[in-house]
């Protein structure tokens, strides 16, 4: 059993607390699951289990459960002879329309603490934020991180372990299949964001050009470039066209179910965000290896991937750093902190050496910047710090004090 400590340590001082309380994340990234983490919490603080709810939207049982009115009925009827503080779960609560009003009626009517999971980032958006202003707190959730996968097996940390993660990612259903049915799950996991998150709630009709949008952003993990250069690239290549404002949308809506995640250029010496050629990186790489079956031929840029997505684990704001003529994989912000990152498979040469120490050097500032590769010799020059890899996934950036 993973108990998901990164997530539950941001939940449990939050318990009782007023605040609306909300898990965002990718469909299958274990929000459900950490649910009954929090629900185990409570019980163990001797909460009556009669006093804690769980609405499951996707269940047929509350299928006849649309709208904020239906959902008004249901929690009254289910809570109106508790006695005590009532503790509510809604699960996958984006199916009810106008639900947040029901939510915060129960915030105002009920003394209650209130948990909700979401597939998509519409429930911070528009009307929720008119709301609940100021009345939530959220909770982003991603599939295993390698060190949560290695919990899972119980294992500790192995080239065999690592190449099998780096190849089919980290939602946790996955790893009870073997490696054909890895696929397959991942592909029925893919199509069902597909046409629930995309195809139906955007109403979009052109289904063959929203797959070919996702497979040319899939097989250009961290590459920079703009709507209109896909655009003339889908209409010169492939004899697609559309326009680049579609494309812009469209990517919108990946972002939104959490699929996509797109990530700006900062100018480091001007501390602009630079509004053009943005980089897009896939939330779980394993959907790479369905449709590309390249994380293991082209392991830099799925590392790459990795490196990101931990990063927002670890709650960083992230950008892509451009200074002069050169370009900084992350620059990673949370709170007071900062860090500069390079990614590279491996140090093999001293010109990938000076490739990627050089757009660091460049950097006149404090902030501790890496160097993080696959490599086990310490590389550490110049106050640039080099980490390895893995033990950047287990243990975080490494505080080190370079002379």
């Amino acid at each position: 059993m993973v108990k998901r400590d990164l997530y539950l340590n941001q939940i449990i001082p939050l318990i009782d607390n007023e605040l609306i309380k909300i898990i965002t994340g990718i469909r299958r990234c274990g929000k459900s699951y950490m649910l009954g983490l929090i629900k185990e919490e409570l019980i163990t603080r001797g909460i009556n289990e009669n006093n804690i709810i769980l609405i499951n939207f996707e269940s047929a049982k509350y299928r006849n459960v649309s709208n904020a009115r239906e959902l008004d009925l249901l929690i009254e009827s289910l809570i109106e002879n508790i006695e005590g503080k009532v503790y509510l779960f809604f699960d996958e609560i984006q199916n009810v329309d106008g639900w947040e009003k029901s939510v915060n009626a129960c915030r105002v009517d009920w003394d209650c603490d209130i948990y909700i999971t979401g597939s998509n980032s519409k429930l911070l958006s528009g009307e929720l934020a008119t709301h609940l202003t100021g009345r939530y707190f959220e909770i982003k959730m991603y599939p295993f991180s390698f060190k949560e996968f290695l919990d899972y097996k119980q294992q500790q940390p192995s080239d065999k372990l690592f190449n099998e993660y780096l190849k089919y990612g980290g939602f946790p259903q996955i790893f009870i299949f073997n490696d054909e049915n890895k696929l397959k799950y991942l592909h029925d996991l893919f199509n069902s964001i597909l046409y629930n998150d995309l195809i139906s709630r955007y109403q979009i009709r052109d289904v063959n050009i929203l797959e070919r949008l996702i497979l040319f952003l899939m097989d250009n993990v961290g590459k920079t470039f703009s709507a209109k250069s896909l655009s003339d690239y889908l209409k010169e290549e492939e004899n697609v066209k559309i326009a680049p404002k579609t494309i812009y949308n469209y990517i919108n809506y990946l972002t939104n179910s959490r699929l996509i995640n797109k990530v700006q250029r900062e100018n480091v010496e001007g501390k602009t965000i630079l509004k053009i050629h943005e980089k897009y990186y896939v939330t779980d790489h394993g959907f790479n290896q369905v449709f590309n079956g390249r994380n293991v031929t082209n392991v830099s840029r799925t590392i790459e991937n990795i490196v990101y997505v931990e990063l927002l684990r670890k709650g960083y704001d992230v950008t892509i750093g451009k200074i002069s003529d050169y370009e900084i994989d992350f620059i990673a912000k949370k709170y007071k902190q900062k860090i500069y990152i390079q990614v590279s498979y491996c140090l093999s040469s001293d010109e990938t050496i000076q490739r990627e120490f050089r757009p660091l050097l460049k950097v006149k500032n404090n902030y501790p910047k890496y160097v993080i590769s696959t490599d086990n010799f310490d590389f550490s020059q110049d106050g640039i710090i080099h980490q390895n890899l893995i033990d950047f996934l287990l243990n975080g950036p490494k505080q080190q004090n370079i002379s």
